[in-house]
């Protein structure tokens, strides 16, 4: 069956959220709910009658006996973990069907996400185990593609940055990634072990409550009896953590705190509680997981470490893109900007980083299918024989394009030139003309006065015939998938610029054609039949009257075409004949009574290379297939 949405699951160490978008909509995804939350902490509980629940009700559903909270973690194979992860997600999905807010498995397809160092076996293998809870089609992709395919379709990226670097960092619960995204492709920027999740901060928070609490013997006693105590005190911590860097303002007083609380029974309580000092205490105290480094000296040392990465690489990102809930903490923002300070780089935090990655898997799916299905149709546009029969149909206007300018600067050129060395008597015979003007003619059409009018009439033939009718091919596959039409035609000439400046797609069609056209002047023998023309039409017969009796008295009897070839090899008219045979104004009407022929020997010639011209149709069809393939990829940017 045909895939009609994409579900971007967002399973996270300490959220869990879900998005949809409609394949064939350009619409934003919609965030999905479980009971009645867009938003669920990542819990998962066992209820005797009830069974498995998961998130807000796991935690406050009276009667669970077993509680797991926080159990993202890479794939390995212990066995609590690979189940508890299983039936996490079973569980999800069957909440998902059974509110109808998602199709059937053949109709979606399950994109959720994966901190970005994850190796891509480590991919494949959460893959696997979570098409273990019954969801066929699932892809696992990085978090942060997720971030930025958001980021890029909500707006918040304009489209130079889309084609620049721009560098992620993601801060989750469990990890801290740094992805840099260059021209769409994404690079996971490696700083070593990364332990460097926010559960950190609430973790030391627990520890510092219970080892403050009155009654901490007993609470250790009654966690290690009762895991899910502790897993609910965790949580209390988490949410404390939260409200205080959700009001850092609020609690700069000694005197006031952000408060949690989790009843063990009637008579215990645990009753975390934050202000300004005591999370900088927190913040700044060493953490075995950190190899006995604070939070914030970790996170300065991996964003160091991560511009020096990018230096090595001359990489200057014009955008710091900050995502993953712990991304609310203010100082992440301060030390990010202090180590990213060059001007031309922007630090941008998401504004929603709880929803971020579930809408942006939802749309990576959506345009990994749809960009797939558009490259398609553009190959089977340039797979078929359209583009060639376009180049094959508008060769004879390319013909009438060229004939002209071209007859009009050989005469210019070369034809001129030649007839008024010899008025002059520096050329001695016809024969020593017909070398000079041969000569002329080949050098001014390998030089780029002649490449450059080829060349200009190439761009209009293009532009004027080719275009229109290669967008007539491209316009609807760009209305199909709802891009502009320009993604796909060469608006301006056939000499647009692309992501890569060297590459120039127009230059390497036109050099191919500039050079076809030389070739078939000089080497198809076209330049010696226009110089024939000349010399037998208007000079040939006439010296011939002058002096055929003196050859015919020399007792040479010869036919028509020997005789022309006498009087152009032997003949050598007397320097103050020739002003007066052959002066100025008789050159200049000379020149224009043989345009026309001109034009004709030219258009001749062109059209009698058939087989020159069928090479040229293969060569330009070819660079436009490379052309358009370029152009494919920078038009996939604007697929949503």
């Amino acid at each position: 069956m045909e895939i009609l949405e994409t579900i971007g699951f967002d399973l996270g160490h300490g959220e869990t959220s879900v998005a949809k978008a409609t394949v064939e909509s350009i619409e934003p995804p919609q965030m999905l709910e479980i009971n009645n939350k867009k938003n669920q902490i990542t819990a998962l509980g066992w209820h005797p009658q009830l069974g498995y629940l998961v998130g807000e009700q796991a935690l406050i559903q009276a009667g669970v006996t077993q509680l797991t909270i926080s159990f993202k973690q890479k794939p390995n194979n212990d066995p609590k973990y690979r189940e508890t992860i299983s039936t996490f997600v079973a569980t999800y999905y069957r909440l998902l069907k059974e509110s109808r807010q998602i199709e059937d498995k053949e109709s979606s397809y399950f994109y959720v996400g994966c901190p970005s160092g994850w190796s891509i076996n480590e991919r494949e293998e959460y893959q696997k185990l979570l098409q273990q809870a019954g969801i066929p089609q699932l892809n696992v992709v990085p978090e942060s593609r997720a971030a930025f395919m958001q980021a890029k379709e909500a707006g918040k990226l304009e489209y130079e940055k889309l084609l620049s670097s721009v560098l992620i960092v993601d801060i989750g619960s469990s990890t801290t990634d740094f992805t840099l995204v260059k021209s769409l492709e994404e690079i996971p920027v490696d700083f070593g072990s990364n332990a460097l999740g926010a559960s950190l901060i609430e973790k030391a928070i627990f520890e510092r409550t219970l080892a403050k609490h009155e009654q901490k013997a007993l609470l250790e006693k009654v966690f290690l009896e009762y895991p899910h105590h502790q897993a609910r005190c965790e949580l209390a911590c988490r949410k404390t953590k939260e409200d205080y860097f959700s009001n850092e303002q609020l609690y700069n007083d000694p005197q006031t705190f952000a408060r949690g609380f989790e009843s063990i029974n009637e008579q215990i309580y645990f009753i975390p509680q934050i202000n300004k000092l005591i999370m900088e205490e927190i913040l700044n105290q060493p953490l075995p997981e950190l190899g006995q480094k604070s939070w914030i000296k970790s996170f300065r040392s991996a964003l160091i470490e991560a511009k020096e990465n990018l230096d090595k690489l001359g990489i200057v990102p014009k955008l710091v893109l900050m995502t993953g809930g712990a991304s609310r903490m203010q100082f992440t923002h301060q030390i990010s900007q202090e180590i990213f300070s060059e001007p031309e780089t922007l630090l941008r935090p998401d504004p929603e980083p709880e929803r971020c990655i579930a809408l942006g898997l939802a749309r990576v799916g959506r345009w990994d299918l749809r960009a797939a299905a558009f490259k398609q149709e553009v190959n089977q546009l340039l797979d078929s024989n359209k583009l060639k029969q376009i180049i094959e149909r508008h060769i004879p206007e390319l013909i009438e394009l060229l004939t002209k300018p071209l007859a009009d600067s050989l005469i210019k050129n070369a034809v001129k030139p030649g007839v008024k060395d010899w008025q002059k008597n520096q050329i001695r015979t016809l024969a020593d003309l017909e070398t000079s003007m041969k000569s002329r003619a080949e050098q001014w059409l390998e030089g780029d006065i002649a490449q450059q009018i080829i060349n200009n009439q190439c761009i209009i033939w293009f532009n004027n015939k080719i275009q229109p009718d290669l967008a007539a091919e491209t316009d609807p596959i760009c209305r199909k998938f709802q891009i502009p039409r320009s993604s796909l035609r060469f608006e301006d000439s056939i000499d647009p610029a692309f992501v890569n400046p060297d590459l120039r797609i127009g230059d390497a069609i036109l050099a191919d054609t500039v050079a076809f056209i030389v070739n078939v002047l000089i080497g198809g023998g076209t330049i010696a039949s226009i110089i024939t023309l000349i010399l037998t039409g208007h000079l040939t017969w006439p010296i011939a009257l002058v002096y055929g009796a003196s050859v015919m008295a020399a007792g040479m009897e010869l036919n028509r075409k020997n005789f022309q070839e006498v009087i152009k090899t032997n003949v050598d008219i007397p320097g103050w004949i020739r002003s007066s045979f052959l002066n100025d104004k008789k050159i200049d009407d000379m020149c224009e009574q043989i345009k026309p022929e001109l034009e004709k020997v030219l258009r001749e010639q062109l059209i009698a290379n058939q087989e020159a011209f069928d090479k040229l149709i293969t060569k330009v069809g070819q660079g436009l297939q490379k052309a358009l393939s370029t152009k494919v990829q920078e038009a996939i940017i604007l697929i949503q």
